[in-house]
């Protein structure tokens, strides 16, 4: 898609400033969250043995339940422990025809997941062997790694700390 330049793109950026003095609160003033945090995002899959495998097999998230759907009968609800006492879901819709990914607006653009540098080693080999095609960190991004799964959900391993973003605290702990 174009991106936006000259006037347009000023523009844009000084919205962007305009929005941040506005509304962003220091770290040290800002409220608690009314929240506990994400109990489980749920997303919709194609294949329900294609996805466990990608998730479970390659990239190491344990299947913690595997249910039908209460609000569609024959479909599967089955969640993966993505840590920290977080939950990936999905549902399928048997006799639904989904069109493939489209970034749009309500999409989601990626799940950006938390990785020790370990583990984001250890990731990219598995990726690597898979032949799953990823971008990063050969983009600059040395932190980072998209990729996206069989259903076309847009994912990435980032090698920084929860709560952080390019090394600088987002929340309070």
């Amino acid at each position: 898609m174009p991106q936006p330049q000259g006037a347009e793109l000023e523009a844009i950026r000084a919205r962007r400033a305009e929005l941040k003095e506005r509304y962003l609160v220091d770290i040290a003033k800002r409220p608690a969250s009314t929240v506990q945090g994400v109990h489980h995002l749920a997303l919709i899959c194609r294949d329900v043995e294609e996805t466990i495998r990608f998730y479970q097999e390659l990239l190491g998230f344990p299947l913690v339940e595997l249910v039908e759907n209460r609000d569609y009968a024959g479909s599967s609800h089955f969640f993966f422990d993505i840590g920290n006492n977080n939950l990936l879901g999905f549902f399928d819709f048997p006799g639904h025809d989904h069109p493939d990914f489209s970034e749009t607006i309500g999409a989601v653009q990626h799940l950006a997941l938390s990785t020790s540098p370990e583990e984001f080693a250890a990731a990219k080999e598995r990726l690597d062997a898979a032949g799953v095609s990823y971008l990063g960190p050969d983009r600059g991004v040395e932190n980072s790694l998209y990729f996206r799964d069989p259903n076309g959900v847009g994912l990435e391993f980032y090698c920084e700390k929860l709560g952080f973003f390019e090394g600088e605290p987002l929340l309070s702990s």
